[in-house]
């Protein structure tokens, strides 16, 4: 019988209105959006990043009879760290170099139309750490996304039409964009790639009608660039002053110094901020950049409007060990020492568990999830993490057993919180290092690191990785579940009381979001370092999505044409992860899974999904 047709949005000099009227399509919509449980509108649920979802039809008693409803192929075998985002009935991927968009229906799987940006083939050359893409989000009838070649693009949520299209960086300097960004106020908000080929990182936010820039800040340089102002207030003295950005190291060394934004961004609707963290510095041999190398690594609030500094913090000065603060900052009001305090929780690459305090930037409390030898702990009075003095990594000696390694405890693997259970899921790895300093000359669009390493499984049985729940009141791990190798991917946590999250040796997993047991795992084509979402289909079933594909810069190994024996390749990831061809190679499929209809029919909510609704109360949700 004959196919029906599919949209194929080429990129050309046409662009194609946004779906739904700017003027009444606003926050008030996205707030709205990110509260429907049926849909997934942004990468981390809602803008306080909690990835929570307050479905439960698929809960403990019956997660074992999940199944795979449909799957669906990007063509691209490389890492997919892509989160399925659902608006109305349409579910939308992006897939890794050259960062396709695909529209597919949300319950039948039957794609819709796919858009291919004109990418330049030259920034698969620059990546760091695999040609990956984090997914993009929704805003007024759009859906934004970054490019791998420094482009942010947006298009007609229904159509698959090009609105804009907008260079921000250049290869040749080694900038990349591989985050995934997020719509606030009529702004989108971008950041670029490539710490470790010494850019000079930042954060940019574009009008999200016309795509031009209304704001840049960057994380290195003089208070102008880094759009510090007089309202600016830093939580601890050691930050406070002028032009730390360029004042803090040598003498023009802050040009190249990384600070890149790849990571997440939150916002709190209430103060009216966004917060989101910067990478590591440039070059990884700390010899070569003395001081404490303001504004890399560092926790920002900033206006959303104009992009001023409301404070920031500085989680790692004069960073040794690539210990970028790109985590995601989960926005909770937490009832602390009989206080109700406004906080802000992060898992941080260091191996600290930091609750701050979301008003001000003053760390509340930082306790270890982790191994930690690197640093003997984080000083509440000032601030200042204590580096280990016996491990610092002079030029030409090697030091040994440096825990965490350069990805840290956890990396850009996004957490979950249940505000029923009040625990935070948090995907992480466990991994240490032998580390070596050289020297290094800075050429542009070049790899900046200066350092050799060899990372490891840190101290126990063997295992590389591990998926846990952490009490932040009780400042305390309550359960927790090691895997073979590090865990990569993200992870949803539900209302039904269920965690799902992936493992690089291609299962994926749903366990008892109160307990930690293992109540269903499903093996698949290739392993995960991807994002899982939840939401409801137009058959009243809630539906569990992810991609499978290993690669990424954990699972470089299994895609990329490197030798497991040596193991300093990857930025020395191989050393961690060299039997990984043994358990998985690449992958591009989308794993959708739904319970069977006799047993979603007589548990949970049934109600169609919501849709998106314009000023006069009709539904403008994708179709």
């Amino acid at each position: 019988m004959a196919l029906p047709a599919i949209a194929l949005a080429q990129d050309d000099d046409d662009t194609g209105g946004s779906g739904s009227d700017p003027e009444t399509s606003n926050a008030s919509e996205i707030g709205q959006l990110q509260d429907d449980p049926a849909q997934w509108v942004m990468p981390a649920k809602n803008y306080s990043s909690t990835r929570y979802s307050e479905l439960d039809q698929i809960d403990t008693e019956n997660v074992d009879q999940l199944q795979l409803a449909w799957s669906f192929s990007n063509g691209v075998n490389r890492g997919q760290e892509s989160i399925p985002l659902v608006v109305g009935n349409t579910m939308y991927i992006v897939g890794p170099f050259p960062n396709d968009l695909f529209a597919l229906d949300a319950t039948t799987g039957e794609l819709k139309w796919v858009f291919s940006p004109p990418t330049d083939r030259a920034a698969q050359g620059v990546a760091c750490c695999d040609v990956v893409n984090r997914g993009a989000t929704y805003g007024d009838g759009k859906i934004f996304y970054n490019t791998l070649d420094n482009h942010t693009v947006a298009v007609d949520a229904k159509t698959g039409e090009r609105v804009w299209h907008t260079k921000l960086g250049e290869i040749s300097k080694g900038q990349t964009m591989t985050m995934a960004p997020l719509f606030v106020k009529g702004k989108v908000f971008v950041g670029n790639s490539g710490g470790e080929m010494g850019v000079r990182g930042w954060l940019t936010a574009l009008d999200a009608e016309t795509g031009e820039i209304a704001w840049r800040a960057y994380h290195t340089g003089p208070d102008e660039d880094v759009l510090i102002g007089e309202d600016f207030e830093a939580p601890y003295e050691w930050m406070r002053g002028e032009d730390l950005g360029e004042k803090t190291w040598p003498a023009g060394a802050w040009q190249t110094g990384g600070g890149s934004v790849w990571g997440w961004i939150s916002y709190d609707p209430e103060l009216d901020l966004i917060f989101y963290g910067t990478g590591n510095p440039g070059p990884w041999n700390p010899n070569q950049r003395k001081g404490d190398n303001l504004w890399t690594t560092t926790i920002f609030a900033r206006d959303p409007d104009t992009g001023m500094a409301k404070w920031a913090y500085q989680t790692s000065p004069h960073d040794l060990w690539d210990h970028d603060g790109i985590n995601e900052l989960v926005l909770l009001d937490l009832e602390i020492d009989g206080e109700e305090r406004k906080v802000a929780i992060r898992p941080g690459r260091t191996g600290y568990m930091y609750v701050i305090d979301r008003t001000n930037g003053k760390v509340i409390s930082a306790e270890p999830f982790d191994t930690i030898t690197a640093y003997k702990g984080v000083d509440l009075e000032t601030g200042r993490i204590i580096p280990n003095e016996e491990l610092h990594p002079d030029v030409g000696r090697t030091v040994e057993n440096v825990c965490p390694a350069p990805p840290g405890a956890k990396d850009w693997q996004p957490t979950a919180w249940s505000p029923k259970n009040q625990l935070l899921y948090v995907p992480h790895q466990h991994l240490c290092m032998n580390f070596k300093a050289s020297e290094v000359g800075y050429i542009a669009g070049t790899p900046y690191l200066g350092a050799t390493v060899d990372m490891y499984a840190g101290p126990g049985d063997g295992y590389r990785g591990e998926f846990m729940a952490w009490d932040p009141v009780e400042q305390k791990e309550a359960w927790s579940i090691k895997e073979r190798f590090p865990v990569w991917s993200g992870t949803v946590v539900t209302a039904g009381d269920v965690a799902f999250y992936g493992t690089m040796d291609r299962w994926f997993k749903a366990v008892n979001a109160k307990t930690g047991e293992i109540l269903w795992q499903f093996r698949a084509p290739s392993g995960f370092i991807g994002q899982p979402s939840t939401y409801q289909g137009a058959d009243g079933r809630q539906y569990v999505a992810i991609l499978s594909g290993i690669g990424g810069w954990s699972g470089a190994v299994a895609t990329a044409e490197l030798d497991p024996q040596v193991r300093n390749g990857a930025l020395g990831f191989v050393g961690a992860t060299q039997d990984l061809p043994a358990f998985t190679k690449g992958g591009s499929t989308l794993l959708v899974f739904a319970l069977p209809e006799s047993v979603a029919g007589t548990t949970g909510t049934e109600s169609a999904p919501g849709g998106v609704l314009d000023a006069e109360g009709d539904d403008v949700s994708p179709q």
